[in-house]
């Protein structure tokens, strides 16, 4: 799957993952790391390399949050333009999927997957 998204967002010069953190951090808004890796399900040290990736790209900012222990990520207009490129072809990555796939093995897909995420949850 991974593979699958990494060539459908080839065009726009990220990954699946940096796609899917990107969304992550426009969502929330300017959010401490803690709370975004919560949220993705993703350890800090892996949330913290792939952020970094993001930061040289120019996508995101990475700064200091209330206090020093504290770091805080922000999406920057670069990474709002390339989320705007990618968007449709992510639609286009989904429509795909959709295509091969009949509704209810999605259904049980996301359900399993949701589950495997509520199951390993602390």
């Amino acid at each position: 799957m991974s593979q699958f998204y990494d060539e459908i967002l080839r065009p726009v010069g990220i990954r699946g993952t940096q796609y899917s953190l990107l969304v992550a951090v426009k969502l929330s808004g300017p959010v401490l790391v803690t709370k975004l890796a919560e949220s993705v399900v993703m350890d800090r040290t892996t949330l913290t390399r792939n952020l970094e990736i993001l930061g040289k790209q120019g996508l995101v900012n990475v700064g200091s949050g209330d206090d020093r222990r504290t770091r805080m990520v922000t999406i920057t207009e670069t990474g709002l333009a390339v989320l705007t490129k990618a968007y449709p072809l992510w639609e286009q990555a989904q429509a795909k999927i959709r295509e091969k796939m009949s509704p209810e093995h999605l259904t049980a897909l996301m359900e399993g997957l949701s589950a495997l995420v509520a199951a390993t949850q602390r």
